[in-house]
């Protein structure tokens, strides 16, 4: 999407809508109605023809619908506020501060790039929706209200001296390479293949595995036996064909993965414009959407097996913006895949004065590793005497797991670690997959001191930190196994910082 500067006509009190948003509502409002409608129109027979009608009745009146919302859809500015209003039996008028507008977002689908248009979401903090959600506006016309409500909250982000000309400053970009590591890295692949499975399981013909086991599968077994007793294959030659189809399966998803990391991050840019960060990304479908720093509330480094063979990381954020714009156009990932000193470089940068990189990091005490082995014993003792009253005395071999699950408990209790700086306060946890979670404490909002009674047998505590934004697949905000007294000295030492301090978010 190019840089637009502002238009005048922009500020206008009462402006509409594209031309051709009631296409787009349609679009949107079908896909809750498309699987019923398909079934009515396709497969209606005899008196079905009925249900057809009805089909074409429910189309129509979607269509009704989508007209009536654009001509009673209005927007405009006034003084430092965007007013939306809507509906005529019932009215509608709400009035947005520029000061609540925490995220922006810009989405183009590959129907959007056609038209040129571009569908815009403001959000705010603590939210269950968006403040506002047009579909569509002229892309000119998203873009210049993009820039004015950034331009309006520069008082509030504190960067009212940031020049109207400033041009945005690359951050992080992807080049195709990077993209490819994501892909190889990622499992996208493999959760589209298993969303596959269950879509066909739920929506196809009825009892299609039954039928094709009963019916088709023993004939092709046969056909593949018969093949096999002319081709003299031995049981190595059975081996090599099931390992090599398991690996064209593992290429294949791992191409597909490769595919959809291109299609969601081609031209990823993370670019800063004074106080405020800026995403740009996709191939046919282009999403841009930008926060104020400010409203960054936790930071979450990623490290994976497979980014540790890559040498990579990823790097998260949870905002302040409501709870249902966490989703691909919520500004999340500040960078999908990167180096290490590169995601060290872009938190320095962004928390000048938390000095991450100088973090004395602290490890909990060796007890931990016997609080996470302790999980797996009565499990592993359960499932053992299930399997020798299955399997007789082979079912002891269950037990081989215990010293397996006490040497990743060593390993995990090994990498626990928690830091606390002046500005911050940092966590680390994980062994094959690792991760950092980390918030400034001036947006900490909450803390609690947790004993479990396991905790009070051995002497420890857990510190559970909260803030405003926080993400359903973030790992928690907690330092864990510490002992009572540290935890205590640290709760005191974090509780009268906050008291001293005002929240930012």
């Amino acid at each position: 999407m190019p840089p637009a500067a502002p238009d005048a006509t922009a500020q206008d009190a009462d402006r509409r809508l594209h031309p051709m948003s009631w296409l787009f509502v349609l679009a949107q409002q079908l896909k809750s109605f498309i699987v019923p409608l398909a079934l009515m129109l396709l497969f209606g027979r005899g008196e079905g023809h009925m249900y057809q009608l009805w089909g074409l009745v429910g189309v129509g009146v979607l269509v009704a619908l989508s007209l009536w919302q654009y001509f009673t859809y209005r927007y405009g500015i006034v003084d430092d506020a965007l007013v939306v209003r809507s509906g005529r039996l019932e009215r509608s008028l709400r009035v947005i501060p520029f000061a609540r507008i925490h995220n922006v977002a810009l989405q183009q689908t590959l129907l959007h790039r056609v038209f040129g248009v571009a569908e815009v979401r403001l959000e705010s903090a603590g939210g269950q929706k968006p403040e506002a959600e047009m579909r569509v506006l002229k892309l000119g016309d998203a873009l210049a209200l993009e820039v004015l409500i950034r331009q309006r909250g520069r008082a509030v982000d504190g960067a009212a001296e940031e020049s109207r000309e400033a041009a945005p400053r690359p951050l992080l970009t992807l080049p195709l390479g990077e993209l490819v590591r994501l892909g190889l890295i990622s499992n996208r692949g493999m959760v589209v293949v298993a969303a596959a499975m269950a879509a066909l399981s739920q929506f196809g013909p009825e009892d299609a595995v039954e039928d094709y086991l009963e019916k088709q599968a023993e004939q092709d077994l046969r056909v593949a036996a018969v093949w096999a007793d002319n081709h003299h294959l031995g049981a190595a030659d059975y081996a090599i064909g099931a390992a090599m189809v398991l690996l064209a399966l593992i290429v294949l998803v791992r191409l597909l993965s490769i595919a959809l990391a291109l299609l969601q991050f081609h031209g990823f840019t993370l670019s800063e414009r004074g106080r405020r960060l800026t995403v740009e990304r996709g191939l046919l479908a282009r999403w841009r959407t930008s926060v104020p720093r400010r409203r960054i509330q936790s930071w979450t480094l990623r490290e994976s097996l497979l980014h540790r063979l890559f040498r990579r990381r990823s790097l998260d954020v949870d905002t302040a913006v409501s709870a249902h714009s966490q989703q691909q156009r919520a500004l999340r990932e500040l960078a999908p895949i990167a180096t290490p000193d590169a995601c060290d470089a872009l938190v320095d940068h962004l928390l000048p004065k938390a000095g991450w990189t100088a973090l004395a990091w602290r490890a909990v005490p060796d007890v931990a590793w016997w609080r996470l082995f302790l999980p797996s014993l009565p499990i592993t003792l359960l499932l053992t005497a299930l399997a020798c009253w299955r399997f007789g005395y082979w079912g002891l071999l269950v037990l081989l797991w215990l010293p397996v699950a006490a040497f990743k408990a060593r390993q995990l209790a090994r990498r626990i670690g928690y830091a606390l700086g002046e500005e911050l306060v940092a966590v680390r946890e994980g062994w094959w997959s690792r991760h950092w979670r980390f918030a400034e404490i001036d947006k900490l909002q909450a803390l609690q001191l947790v004993r479990t009674p396991l905790d009070r047998h051995f002497g420890t505590a857990t510190l559970k930190l909260d803030t405003a934004g926080a993400g359903t697949m973030a790992p928690p905000l907690r330092i864990r196994f510490l002992p009572e007294a540290d935890a205590r000295a640290l709760y005191q030492r974090l509780a009268h910082a906050l008291a001293q301090r005002p929240l930012h978010w």
